[in-house]
C-alpha cells in the first residue's frame, strides 16, 4: 500500500500517519525527518542541503526526491510506505509520478484530511511536540498517555514544546499559503482516479476508522476476523473425532487395568 496523505496543518496527518503505521505495517516517510537524518549523518545530499538551509534557500526539489528515492530502497517499504509532507505543490506531484513511476512503485492512493478553518486554529493552538523524539501530540486531542506517556528516547515524560508557528498569529498565513499552493493537488490526484477524501473532524479513534475504511485495511481486518471462526470451526469438528477416540481407548484399557489390580490384591491377600 503506497499512499500520500494531504491536508492544511492540524488536519491530523501526523497523528493518523502514526496510527496508521501500527496498523498497516508500513513506514511513513517525511521529508522533515529525511532532511534531518540526511544532515546528521553528514551524506552528499544532506551536504547539499545543509548548504541551502544555512543559505537561507530553500532546499532544492532534486536534492528531496533524491532522498525519498534512497529510502523507498530500504527493506521496509516493500509492503508499502506513507508519504507525509510531499508533495506540497503541483511541481513536485510532476516529479514525484516519475520517480516512483521510474522506481515501479506507483502510488495507490491519496487521502484528503479535511477539517473546518475554525477547528485547525483550535486544534494548531493544542499542537505540541516532544523535544527528544518528536513524536506530534494535541492537548486538546490527543495529550500523551497509557504506553505513550513515557519519551522511547529518554524513558522519561515527554518534553512538549509548542512550535513557533503554531499560534493563531501566524496560522492564518499558513493556512492561505496550503489553499494557494497544496490545495490544487487535490484536482491533480482526483484527476487519476486516486483521490479518498474523508471527514478529519470528531475523535481520533472515528478518523481512524474512517481512514481505514477509505484505505482498506478495515476489510482486511474484517478478512481476518471471517477467517478465524472458519479455522475455530475446523478445530471443532475435529476435536469430538479426537475425543472420541480417547474416550474408546480409555474403554479398552479400563477392563484390562482393573483386572491387573484386582489380580495383584489377591495374590498379596493369598501371602
Amino acid at each position: 500500500m503506497r499512499i500520500v496523505l494531504l491536508g492544511a496543518p492540524g488536519s491530523g496527518k501526523g497523528t493518523q500517519s502514526q496510527r496508521l503505521v501500527e496498523r498497516a505495517g508500513i513506514p511513513q516517510i517525511s521529508t522533515g525527518d529525511l532532511l534531518r537524518a540526511a544532515v546528521a549523518r553528514g551524506t552528499e545530499l544532506g551536504r547539499q542541503a545543509k548548504e541551502a538551509m544555512d543559505g537561507g534557500r530553500l532546499v532544492d526539489d532534486s536534492l528531496v526526491l533524491g532522498m525519498i528515492r534512497e529510502r523507498l530502497a530500504e527493506r521496509d517499504t516493500r509492503k508499502g510506505f506513507i508519504l507525509d509532507g510531499f508533495p506540497r505543490n503541483l511541481a513536485q506531484a510532476h516529479a514525484l509520478d516519475h520517480l516512483l513511476e521510474s522506481l515501479r512503485q506507483p502510488l495507490d492512493a491519496v487521502v484528503q484530511l479535511e477539517v473546518d478553518s475554525a477547528e485547525l486554529v483550535r486544534r494548531l493552538s493544542g499542537r505540541r511536540t516532544c523535544a527528544d523524539c518528536g513524536r506530534v501530540f494535541n492537548l486538546l486531542t490527543s495529550p500523551p498517555r497509557g504506553t505513550q506517556a513515557l519519551c522511547p528516547k529518554t524513558g522519561q515524560p515527554h518534553r512538549l514544546v509548542q512550535r513557533p508557528d503554531d499560534n493563531e498569529a501566524t496560522v492564518a498565513e499558513r493556512l492561505r499559503v496550503y489553499d494557494e499552493k497544496t490545495h490544487p493537488l487535490i484536482d491533480f490526484y482526483r484527476a487519476r482516479g486516486l483521490l479518498r477524501v474523508i471527514n478529519a473532524e470528531g475523535q481520533v479513534d472515528t478518523v481512524t476508522r474512517r481512514l481505514a475504511q477509505a484505505l482498506g485495511v478495515a476489510a482486511l481486518a474484517r478478512a481476518a476476523k471471517r477467517k478465524a471462526p472458519a479455522a475455530r470451526r475446523a478445530t471443532a469438528k475435529k476435536r469430538p473425532a479426537a475425543a472420541a477416540a480417547r474416550a474408546g481407548r480409555k474403554a479398552k484399557a479400563k477392563p484390562g487395568a482393573r483386572r491387573a489390580r484386582t489380580g495383584t490384591r489377591v495374590r498379596r491377600s493369598r501371602r
